[in-house]
């Protein structure tokens, strides 16, 4: 099949096609944690994930990086189809196994505990929220076991108006694998950030239609 021709576009047409582009600002996070570590998080921490006093939506709208995930194929070579030519097959699709998200954290720090809470769990820490053991560099634990502390996590790409399709990527067994250093100085402040990254087994996108009345996280 030949290439297409070349073709002149005019200023309108260009406006039509070019000009509604998504926006990198636009999008939300969901995150569910496992039921252990929201109890964890009330009993040691006394913080509460859901309800009225609950910081669900202030952990999700505090994200303010995120990186969609990509993803490859593994290939082989095969040199002896056709004379001369070598090709690449595919046989298995590759996804990468992190994604980053950066938070806000608020002035009670309640992000961080949440996120230190979580990890928590999964190191195995004493479930009493006690300290002492971890002050002894002889200190051992047992993870806990990981259907215990994997969840969806969720990011959803629309547009401001939210009256059009949208992009939800679901990523299966989420779970915190690091909590990156958060840097202080004397210097000019600037807003505290923590870098959270998580391991998952692999994504699912799918597209969806919102109106103008609809929540993209609770869809």
């Amino acid at each position: 099949m030949p290439a297409s021709n070349p073709r002149h576009y005019n200023v309108q047409e260009l406006q039509a096609k070019l000009m509604h582009v998504a926006q990198t600002s636009v999008y939300q996070v969901y995150i569910i944690p496992p039921g252990p570590v929201i109890s964890r998080l009330a009993s040691n921490k006394n913080i509460q994930w859901q309800g009225a006093s609950g910081i669900q939506e202030m952990v999700n709208i505090s994200c303010t990086d995120a990186v969609l995930p990509g993803s490859s194929f593994a290939t082989h070579e095969v040199t002896s189809d056709y004379m001369g030519v070598s090709e690449k097959m595919a046989y298995r699709r590759m996804y990468n196994n992190q994604v980053s998200l950066s938070f806000y954290v608020d002035r009670d720090y309640k992000i961080v505990e949440f996120f230190e809470s979580w990890m928590d769990f999964i190191s195995g820490k004493s479930s009493r929220g006690d300290n002492d053991s971890y002050r002894s560099v002889e200190n051992g634990f047992r993870a806990n076991y990981p259907i215990d502390y994997k969840e969806p996590l969720y990011v959803t790409k629309f547009e401001k108006n939210l009256n059009g399709r949208a992009l939800e990527y679901q990523f299966i067994d989420a779970f915190p694998i690091a909590t990156n250093s958060m840097n202080l100085s004397y210097t000019s402040s600037d807003l505290l950030k923590l870098n959270v990254e998580f391991s998952f087994a692999r994504y699912v996108m799918e597209s969806k239609t919102y109106g103008l009345n609809d929540n993209p996280l609770l869809t």
